[in-house]
Order: C-alpha cells, then sequence, then structure tokens
C-alpha cells in the first residue's frame, strides 16, 4: 500500500507538483458529481408535492411510507449501479463508464419529470440510480491514479464538494421556484427537467479528460493483485469482484469499509434526508413562514461543502482512523441534539451547518479518500464501487423502516433518534483498520 505523506516534499507546498492535467481532471470528475448531488437533493426536496401529485387518495393515506419507498428504490438502483460499474470501470476504463453513466442518468432524470403514478415514478427512480451508481467510483479512481499522493486526500476532499454545491444548487433551483411559483403543485417536474442537462456534459468528458494512464500501465502488466501484500502478477485476469473477495486481506478491508459506508449512507438517508420536512413541521407548529426549510437547507449544504473542502487537510493531519473517529462522534451528537432538542426554526438554522458538517460533509468525505488507498489499481473501481455502493443494497430498506416507523413512533424526531445511533459503530470501526498517513 503506498503510504500517503503528511509533509511537504523538500519543503514545498503539497500542490507544487500539480499540472494543468491535473486539474482537468479534477474538474471533470467534479462536475459529475455536482449533477449527482443535485439530482440527490432534487428528490428529497420536492418529495412532498411529488407524492401529492401521483399517489391516490387513498395511498396518500399512508405517505410516509411511500416517501420512504422512493427513496430507497432510489438507493436500491444506486447500489445495483454502483456495483456493475464499478467493475466495468476496471475493464473498460474509467473515462468510458463515467461517460455513459452520465448521460444515462441525465435522460432517465428528466423523464422522471413525466411520472404520473406511484409505479411509474418507482421504476424511473430505480432506472436512474441504476445509471447514477457508478459514477462516483469513476470520477475518485480517476484523481487518485492522476494525482501526486500528497495532494491527493485534498483533491478527493475537492472533487466531493461537487456533491454539496450540486445540492445547493438544488435547494437554490427549488427556493427560487417557490418563489416564482410557474407552475404551482407542479413545480417538481422542473426540478427534473433541469436534471437532464448534465447530458450535454458528456461532450466535455469526451474532449478534455484522459483515461488513467496507471490503469493503462497496470492492465498492460498484468497486475492482479488487489492489495499492496499480493504479488499476483500475469496470467489471464481474474474477475476482479472474484479477486478483491479471494485474498485475506481485501475481504477484511472491504467488509469494514463497508460497514462503515452502511453507517454513512443509512445515517443520512434515514436521518438527515427527513431534515426539510422535519422543519417544516416545526415552522408550522410555531406559526413561521414554511421558507425555513430552503434556509435550513442552504446552511446544512453550506456546512457539509466547508467540511469537502477541508476533510483532505484534516485527514492528512490527523490520520485517516482519528478522522473517521471524529467524524461518526460528530454524526451522532449532533443528532441528538438536533432530534432531541431543537424545538424552534431559529435553533435549527444554528444547528443546520454543523449537521451539514458531520452528517453529510466528514461522513461522505472519507468515501473519496481512504478506499481508493486501501487497493490496487486493477481492481480499484470494482473495490471502491463496492465499498460505496454495497452499502446501498443494505441501506436502501432503511428509509422505507423510517417511514414505516415515522407512522408508528408518532413523529420524525424519536424514529431519528433510534436510527441516528448508528453512528455509534464508526466509533469502534477505524481502529481496526489499516493506517495509511506516513509519520
Amino acid at each position: 500500500m503506498e503510504s500517503v505523506q503528511n509533509i511537504q516534499l523538500g519543503g514545498m507546498p503539497w500542490y507544487s507538483r500539480l499540472t494543468p492535467k491535473h486539474w482537468n481532471t479534477l474538474k471533470g470528475a467534479f462536475l459529475g458529481w455536482i449533477f449527482d448531488g443535485y439530482e440527490a437533493l432534487a428528490l428529497v426536496i420536492v418529495l412532498s408535492p411529488l407524492l401529492h401529485s401521483v399517489l391516490t387518495q387513498q395511498q396518500a393515506a399512508s405517505k410516509p411510507f411511500y416517501a420512504g419507498l422512493v427513496i430507497g428504490i432510489t438507493l436500491l438502483g444506486w447500489g445495483v449501479g454502483g456495483l456493475v460499474g464499478g467493475v466495468l470501470a476496471d475493464y473498460i476504463g474509467r473515462k468510458r463508464m463515467m461517460m455513459w453513466s452520465v448521460f444515462l442518468y441525465a435522460v432517465l432524470t428528466g423523464l422522471t419529470a413525466f411520472a404520473d403514478s406511484i409505479a411509474t415514478l418507482c421504476l424511473l427512480r430505480f432506472l436512474t440510480g441504476l445509471a447514477m451508481g457508478s459514477e462516483w467510483s469513476t470520477g475518485i479512481a480517476l484523481v487518485a491514479e492522476t494525482w501526486p499522493k500528497e495532494a491527493r486526500a485534498k483533491g478527493a476532499g475537492f472533487l466531493q464538494s461537487g456533491f454539496g454545491w450540486g445540492t445547493l444548487i438544488a435547494a437554490l433551483a427549488w427556493y427560487i421556484l417557490t418563489l416564482i411559483d410557474p407552475f404551482g403543485a407542479e413545480n417538481w417536474r422542473v426540478m427534473f427537467v433541469l436534471g437532464a442537462l448534465p447530458a450535454f456534459f458528456v461532450l466535455y468528458i469526451r474532449r478534455s479528460m484522459d483515461e488513467s494512464e496507471e490503469w493503462i500501465t497496470a492492465i498492460r502488466n498484468k497486475e492482479w493483485g488487489a492489495t499492496e501484500a499480493s504479488s499476483e502478477k500475469g496470467g489471464k485476469r481474474p474477475f476482479t469482484l472474484k479477486q478483491v473477495f479471494s485474498e485475506r486481506e481485501a475481504v477484511r478491508r472491504i467488509l469494514l469499509t463497508s460497514l462503515l459506508s452502511v453507517v454513512s449512507i443509512a445515517g443520512w438517508w434515514a436521518v438527515s434526508s427527513w431534515l426539510p420536512t422535519y422543519t417544516r413541521a416545526i415552522a408550522a407548529a410555531e406559526g413561521s413562514s414554511p421558507h425555513w426549510a430552503s434556509y435550513v437547507s442552504f446552511f446544512y449544504t453550506g456546512g457539509a461543502i466547508v467540511a469537502y473542502m477541508l476533510s483532505g487537510f484534516i485527514a492528512d493531519a490527523l490520520g485517516r482512523r482519528w478522522f473517521l473517529f471524529l467524524t461518526f462522534a460528530g454524526s451522532l451528537a449532533v443528532t441528538v441534539l438536533v432530534y432531541g432538542y431543537v424545538s424552534t426554526v431559529a435553533q435549527m438554522l444554528v444547528l443546520a451547518p454543523i449537521n451539514g458538517f458531520f452528517t453529510l460533509g466528514c461522513a461522505f468525505a472519507w468515501l473519496a479518500i481512504y478506499p481508493v488507498e486501501l487497493f490496487n489499481t486493477s481492481v480499484r473501481s470494482t473495490a471502491v464501487g463496492f465499498v460505496f455502493n454495497s452499502a446501498r443494497l443494505i441501506a436502501w430498506c432503511f428509509p422505507i423502516a423510517a417511514g414505516v416507523m415515522i407512522k408508528a413512533f408518532g413523529g420524525i424526531a424519536p424514529t431519528a433518534l433510534a436510527f441516528g445511533s448508528i453512528y455509534a459503530i464508526g466509533l469502534i470501526v477505524p481502529w481496526f483498520l489499516p493506517e495509511t498517513v506516513e509519520r
């Protein structure tokens, strides 16, 4: 395993070896992740009016269940697509896989605007998630394989910030739509039409981004080992997913990081994704404007973006394991504060950026920084895709369960506190993983 330096090289700053080509690669992956972020939050913030349009009167009586179902189906598709796309990227290349992923999920997002029933909506959400799944792992692999090691964690953090900027754009777009109200109860359809625009980004990927030379070299030299502990080289190439699960150390790493991935993803989708709805309920109870939900979303996303931008620097300074521990400790603490003690929209606004910093920022930034350092090039996209997306195959049921529990428990707060306890797992698991920062 290649160690990551936490010091300046010969007194030179961390960015001294970066060239325009490095920044161009980051830009392409960054923009792709912006679109993913937009798509993910767009679904969350329009969920209530969307369901109002597509549910029958009888179905509307179980609205929390259907809300969880739509989110869960999206996650399921995202998980399956990410697993398949991660494997394909190790065979056909990172660039080609990213092109197809962006194009297909953009088209399918646009088609979601025409959904007229819960069945059609769920089908389109599954297909959109299927197409979206592989974009992240290909972008992360590209940056990890092109950026110099002393800058890699910073670049990964910058890339991950694209998700935050995408969610911010989604929140802003919805805020503007609610202000001008062009289509009334059908405004949500505009959000998905806008989500089709990334299809044109494929032209940029095709013309401006290069394939990973490290990946090309590894394939040419037939370097098949999953981790630095393996010396497997030459001969017929093993199936990448089988290779990852054939080496004992690789299995240990992938299972532990996948468990932490479940914590991050289930924690967000089962807890923080309910934040706008919870804020609207608090605002209604105190007679405040429903726009407070948008304000909270802005501050929440702002906190996440700050975390993304700083995460590489923090992870290099503290080491990967301490970064993980503090990430999940902060996520657990802020979940208890938000859902256990907040009773006014003003309090929610104060805690929103702190909440975003931990539960969306740091809790997802580590996925971009750490797993790529644990696996070799020929299986990297497969391994990283598995870590990030297999969690969705488990976590997809959490939003559905949350929807059922909200109805059973009588509110979002007790449900969020119950699911939020999952962050405690993140306080233990990091210490069983190798440290990749050189001291």
